[in-house]
């Protein structure tokens, strides 16, 4: 029996929200006795160059990816692009938008955050990274639950975002973003496979059917975040329409002992599937 070769296809770096490299990324990937590991980081490729030379140096594919952030129906949705054409002008334009709209955001979050008498500023949450030595190129909420609980507001970055930065928290806010399907097609016309991310944690069956229905090439059945149902449920869903079953840990990195959302490799799938992302 040939023995069977795996792939983490979810992970991110410090080039968005990550606390690790993108080199540092790679060299978990082979610890953990992949063959492969995709760099997905929040719309954006610029972690990419840096994960490849490592890739080219310790024997690792690493697979050029990125997560998109989309809104549909007031729900946060994230689309998973793979071996697109990350030197695109086109598509570095339309992501560079996306973080524009991030800032936006974060702008927004801080404001709330100030009127709940948690006074927080931008420049205090990029000292903060610059502290961690992060050569961060993304900021978004997890920037700032760092901040909060290095502030002593909240306790851990999961209360941060229970209390405050996740939907239904005091201080969530959730601006005007593309929707999935244009996300797609920026995926497809750069040359890439397009996948839906973590379905279960949507909450919202219309959702996921109405985007597969819309047509896009994979789901991410296989997640930290889900539970044995949930992948069976989005296994048999995928098979059912033909579409790409990929796995992904989530991984963005270890704090204060508690790694987000899960070790690089604790998902992981057969990587004959890259064939497949390829074509």
């Amino acid at each position: 029996m040939d023995m069977i070769n795996y792939v983490d296809l979810h992970t991110h770096t410090t080039a968005s929200d990550g606390v690790c490299t993108p080199a540092h990324n790679v060299r978990l990937a082979l610890q953990a006795g992949l063959v492969a590991v995709a760099i997905t980081d929040h719309d954006t490729v610029s972690g990419i160059d840096e994960a490849r030379q490592e890739g080219e140096r310790i024997g690792i594919e690493v697979v050029p990816g990125v997560e998109i952030s989309t809104v549909e129906r007031g729900v946060d949705v994230h689309i998973l692009g793979y071996y697109m054409d990350d030197k695109s002008s086109i598509f570095n334009e339309r992501l560079a938008q996306l973080r524009s709209t991030r800032n936006i955001r974060n702008d927004l979050i801080l404001s709330r955050l100030s009127e709940l008498g948690i006074g927080i500023t931008m420049n205090e949450v990029h000292d903060h990274l610059t502290k961690q030595k992060s050569v961060d190129q993304t900021l978004g909420r997890p920037h700032i639950a760092d901040v909060l609980v290095a502030r002593g507001f909240v306790h851990t970055v999961a209360e941060a975002f229970e209390l405050y930065l996740g939907k239904g928290g005091a201080a969530y806010v959730n601006p005007p973003r593309i929707g999935p399907k244009e996300a797609i097609e920026w995926i497809r016309e750069a040359g890439g496979k397009a996948v839906l991310a973590h379905p279960g944690l949507y909450n919202n069956e219309d959702i996921v059917l109405d985007i597969i229905q819309y047509g896009i090439d994979g789901i991410e059945a296989y997640h930290s975040d889900h539970n044995e149902e949930q992948q069976q449920h989005y296994y048999e869903l995928a098979t059912r329409h033909g579409l790409i079953v990929t796995a992904g840990s989530d991984f963005h990195g270890t704090k204060a002992g508690v790694t987000f959302h899960g070790a690089i490799g604790s998902r992981r799938i057969d990587a004959r599937i890259l064939e497949l992302l390829k074509e």
